[in-house]
């Protein structure tokens, strides 16, 4: 169980980074809001979810 947890810790570090990184570019470029807010609410809720999913495990831990 502690490495379906390590792995879930791991999935949600690498999926941020893209998030941190591509978010403000988006925002900050003209235009770009209309075109990609589907993309933006599809990654926030896949982020969301591995935060709920990583907790939830993590809860079977401790």
């Amino acid at each position: 169980m502690i490495f379906i947890v390590q792995f879930l810790a791991f999935a949600l570090v690498i999926f941020s980074i893209p998030l941190v990184v591509s978010i403000p570019v988006i925002l900050a470029s003209p235009g770009q809001w209309e075109k990609s807010k589907n993309l933006i609410y599809t990654g926030f809720g896949i982020w969301a979810g591995l935060v709920i999913i990583t907790g939830i495990a993590n809860s079977f831990i401790a």
